[in-house]
């Protein structure tokens, strides 16, 4: 598994208590793509939390993208969330 999924892992982990965290690099189907061309990464996040209760699609990515802070500017181009609450998941 690469340092920045590790990374994105560990933030994830510590911010929102998944009860499921799938994390797919992407960043070799965007070889080329302008974005891709200052070293950060596509990623896809599938996660499920109880933090998200309540919550709204919008304020599931804020929290999403607070957790993984400074990495959003140093080692994420692009990020696809699926943010989901047990119940939904199920």
């Amino acid at each position: 598994m690469s340092g920045r999924i590790e990374r994105i892992r560990s933030a994830l982990l510590a911010a929102l208590q998944p009860q499921s965290l799938e994390i797919e690099d992407d960043s070799h189907r965007h070889a080329g793509h302008a974005g891709a061309r200052d070293g950060r990464g596509h990623f896809n996040v599938d996660i499920v939390s109880t933090a998200f209760a309540g919550k709204g699609p919008l304020a599931r990515h804020r929290a999403v993208y607070a957790a993984l802070g400074e990495m959003m500017e140093t080692d994420i181009h692009a990020l696809s969330i699926k943010a989901r609450t047990p119940d939904e998941a199920s």
